[in-house]
């Protein structure tokens, strides 16, 4: 555990992205089999420790301390693994011993062996053993919730680096192998032959897009390029071998359980990558309904049969990674898609279709495409080259995103909560509201909440407004002053909004980002709430 939790010391304290890079590097160069494996699953989300949950964690604390005492303490530092490290008293260090360090290995599987009878235990018998660094990242990796600045990539960078080996080739393997990647490490330092993935039927990770910039379009041929619509669903990939049928989300999460009307279609082989969708196909007179009509799909582990009824759920196709066993990843996009057309055109059953390119001859006429679509449920348009191959990751110059411009209004910060990682320090998550009411009488209503799109330097000045017009604290969050004349006014930028019963305001946003802080404007300037209602199906 020391050498695992020195690194994660030394990456909270890292900021550069090529140093944090270096650290990984040098740990997983020289860190033993397995502990490197199961260090490496916890930096990258793979490594899965069912039952140690924050509520157990604060439980055992609170034998220690008094419960008043440790939420202002939680409140001050503002993340659970490091409160928690730091007040705890161990009798070890009471009676001046020193404490140990087992091997991150050793701590994974007997964390892994235990039930739920002897978890308490023995959780409460390793914190005390360890030092607050060693506490640190064992609370860290167990509750599966690292957030120091390290992304799945960055760490897979590393072994790139560590290995010489490019790191779409690890891209490649990568959700074919598990914890603690002992066949993976072989390889990487030559010691193996490169591992043979068991079936193509596994996710693979997606290749993703850069948005438009000012003067990508001008350094881009159109002729090079293909266009298709951006359809406002959710990226999935569909894999299919034999018996064995799964949907992933664009992360790798499966998510098969909730839409087995997708699954029970299929009638081919291969490994599809598309936008998921509700309502009818391109073969159907039915139209494509919103995201928030797949919302009421999304995260179930069940749905009933009216759910499939009122909801029914179809892929809208657009790139082919394997046909059957076949790898087509290296062959060019306008190949790909031939093939993905026969495969698609040629089942019989409609909860496929593809999607369609958009013909254009200049930059000028896609714009005007874009900015009009022929249908609400499209959200811009994915440019693409045609010879492109299909690679993990943002592959700079090959796919591009051009997205209708955002909707914006301006809200009145309500609500703020400190941050996670590097953030933990800081208000960094701020629910805001618009006015509703006759004038005079007018009352904020909370309409969204938003923890990005904001600079380090204005982070600053919104966590310190947080801490100098707090009213009232619940739990974790702070209420703040937001009066008509005495408040924060923030511009938030937003993809769509639609009704929602779920929501006291009646309304939910799209991808809600601060735009801009507005210490320019007085509260009661604000949207009103009248003003969202009438965004509703707009697009």
């Amino acid at each position: 555990m020391e050498a695992f939790a020195n690194l994660l010391d030394r990456l909270v304290l890292t900021p550069q992205r090529n140093g944090k890079l270096t650290l990984l590097a040098d740990y997983f160069a020289t860190a033993p089999d397995p502990d490197r494996g199961y260090a490496l699953a916890a930096l990258t989300g793979t490594l899965d420790i069912h039952l140690v949950k924050p509520a157990l964690i604060r439980d055992l604390v609170l034998e220690q301390m008094d419960a008043e005492l440790f939420r202002y303490s939680y409140d001050y530092v503002g993340d659970l693994a490091e409160t928690v490290s730091l007040v705890w008293q161990a009798p070890e260090l009471r009676q001046d011993k020193q404490p140990d360090s087992p091997r991150l290995a050793a701590v994974v599987e007997e964390l892994n062996a235990l039930s739920r009878s002897t978890v308490r235990s023995h959780l409460r018998s390793l914190l005390d053993r360890l030092d607050a660094s060693g506490r640190y990242a064992f609370l860290k990796l167990a509750m599966g919730n690292l957030r120091i600045g390290i992304s799945a990539r960055l760490a897979k960078q590393a072994l790139a680096q560590m290995s010489g080996i490019d790191i779409t080739e690890i891209e490649t393997l990568w959700h074919g192998l598990a914890p603690p990647y002992v066949d993976l490490f072989a390889w990487l330092e030559g010691r193996a032959d490169k591992p043979v993935l068991a079936t193509p039927a596994i996710f693979h990770s997606v290749m993703l897009a850069h948005p438009v910039g000012d003067e990508d379009l001008k350094k881009m041929d159109p002729a090079d390029f293909l266009a298709e619509w951006k359809w406002d669903g959710i990226r999935v990939q569909l894999s299919a071998s034999g018996s064995r049928r799964k949907l992933y989300s664009r992360s790798g999460d499966d998510i098969s359980d909730a839409f087995p009307d997708v699954l029970e279609a299929v009638d081919f082989e291969g490994v599809i990558d598309g936008e998921l969708l509700i309502g009818g196909t391109s073969r159907s007179n039915a139209p494509t309904l919103t995201f928030s009509d797949l919302q009421q799909r999304l995260n179930r582990k069940t749905v009933t049969k009216q759910h499939l009824t009122d909801y029914p759920a179809f892929i809208r196709a657009y790139d082919l990674l394997f046909k059957g066993e076949k790898d087509v990843r290296g062959e060019g996009l306008e190949t790909r898609r031939e093939e993905l057309s026969h495969l698609i055109e040629g089942a019989a059953h409609d909860r496929f279709d593809l999607s369609p390119t958009v013909p254009f001859d200049s930059w000028e006429g896609l714009e005007k495409l874009r900015l009009d679509p022929p249908d609400p449920v499209i959200e811009g348009v994915m440019i693409k080259r045609r010879e492109s191959r299909y690679q993990a990751g943002r592959v700079k110059g090959e796919w591009f995103k051009w997205k209708r411009d955002p909707y914006l209004i301006d809200a009145v910060m309500m609500y703020a909560q400190r941050g996670h990682g590097k953030r933990s320090s800081y208000y960094s998550d701020f629910t805001f509201g618009v006015w509703t009411g006759a004038p005079g009488e007018e009352v904020l209503v909370p309409v969204g909440k938003a923890y990005f799109g904001f600079t380090d330097e204005e982070l600053e000045v919104l966590d310190k407004f947080v801490r100098n017009n707090t009213t009232d604290r619940f739990g974790p969050v702070r209420a703040v002053r937001a009066e008509p004349q005495k408040g924060f006014v923030l511009e938030v930028a937003f993809e769509g909004i639609a009704l929602s019963n779920r929501h006291k305001s009646g309304v939910a946003m799209r991808f809600p980002r601060i735009a801009r802080l507005r210490m320019d404007k007085p509260p009661i300037e604000a949207d009103r709430l009248e003003t969202l209602m009438g965004l509703v199906g707009e697009r």
